[in-house]
């Protein structure tokens, strides 16, 4: 009854953490940075920044020791 409500959590989590992923505003200026020129407009980080830093740790950490309890076997 465990392992399948844990894995529904784990594949949440997973989804959501790849969401909050790709919303970080990227660091470097990549392939952009050759047709435009003169410094980023967000230099330093904003307090929604932290916000987010803070919500993808913590989804991280819930996906990673979800992880580790199905894939170790500890719920038979």
């Amino acid at each position: 009854m465990i392992i399948p409500f844990l894995s529904w959590i784990w594949v949440i989590s997973g989804v959501f953490l790849i969401l909050l992923v790709l919303l970080h505003s990227p660091k470097g200026d990549g392939m952009g940075g050759l047709a435009s020129s003169g410094s980023s407009m967000f230099s330093s980080a904003s307090s929604a920044e932290s916000t987010l830093n803070r919500a993808t740790w913590a989804c991280l950490i819930l996906f990673l020791s979800i992880a580790v309890v199905l894939s170790a076997g500890w719920l038979k």
